[in-house]
């Protein structure tokens, strides 16, 4: 099917797997309105979000959805309410009032919030985003839906293989990641060191004249680092040292809070997440060995005309 750049959403009907009236009929701009709210009721009080995933499999724990909407569509392996979720909140995600981010997850900005409270009927709230995005040129729905499930999905590869890496792989991939930044790793713990709060140390300089050093932390498995845990770490700092602490499982909410206060400037905290984003970044100047730990490979989707 082709589709022209100016695709003018009016009624969420195009996201149809069929033509059949029967089951045109089955969905209105109030029903889908009504799952746009049910998306934002789940998301409101979540300031770190969800995955889209995640947000999917609760809307049928918070609205009644009919036969029809339970049901799989001829052309997908997901029920017909995803794709229908999916679709109608594009255009909330390009007027602002959504972020959905590429590794799936999803939030409400402070636009979003603001846009509920001036618009406290969903269907004018809806009829709003979708005017505002029918004032540019976008690609079909459906196309920016495959690259959304696809972003997903790849996240969720990704994410699955770090937790599954060894410990000692994670430090050597934190090694040249710090050394494609311009540090000079000096020391990394061997493996029956593994179970001190160091395991790598690098200095700002190539023989460390300047004394300048980063301690590295890493944890690879269990529970999320708590504030105790961040705590802990920097009390081994020395006045002249920097600390990184990579948490495959993350930081609690507390933990975040502090950490972005002065009291932990000298500390820097990866989780998966961020890890990764440095992964990227800095790929093109790792070594061969190194990116075979979690080679990367660009896969090509339409894109769209600003």
């Amino acid at each position: 099917m082709q589709y022209d750049m100016q695709y003018t959403i009016q009624d969420p009907i195009y996201i149809l797997d069929n033509h059949k009236k029967s089951d045109r009929a089955a969905l209105t701009l109030e029903r889908a309105s009504e799952m746009l709210r049910c998306v934002f009721e789940i998301l409101w009080d979540k300031p770190y979000g969800l995955t889209a995933v995640e947000v999917i499999s609760l809307i049928p724990k918070v609205m009644q959805l009919t036969e029809y909407e339970l049901e799989y569509s001829r052309k997908s392996s997901a029920p017909r309410y995803e794709k229908i979720v999916r679709i109608t909140t594009i255009p909330l995600a390009y007027t602002g009032w959504l972020l959905k981010n590429d590794k799936g997850r999803w939030y409400i900005t402070e636009a979003g919030y603001q846009a509920c409270k001036q618009f406290t009927n969903v269907q004018e709230f809806y009829q709003e985003a979708i005017r505002l995005y029918n004032k540019h040129k976008r690609l079909a729905p459906e196309s920016i839906m495959a690259l959304e499930m696809a972003q997903e999905s790849a996240w969720v590869q990704i994410e699955k293989h770090l937790l599954h890496l060894k410990k000692t792989e994670l430090q050597m991939m934190a090694g040249e990641l710090l050394r494609a930044m311009g540090y000079f790793p000096s020391w990394m713990a061997p493996p029956e060191k593994q179970r001190g709060q160091i395991n790598l140390i690098a200095y700002t300089d190539p023989i460390g004249a300047k004394g300048q050093r980063i301690l590295t932390q890493i944890i690879q498995k269990g529970q999320s680092v708590t504030l105790e845990g961040v705590n802990g770490f920097l009390s081994i700092l020395g006045p002249n040292d920097f600390g990184m602490i990579i948490s495959m499982s993350g930081f609690t909410t507390q933990a975040i809070q502090e950490l972005g206060t002065d009291n932990f400037e000298r500390v820097t905290a990866l989780d998966a997440n961020s890890f990764f984003e440095l992964w990227k970044k800095y790929y093109a100047e790792l070594s061969q060995e190194i990116r075979s730990l979690l080679p990367l490979k660009v896969v090509h989707f339409l894109s769209q005309f600003d």
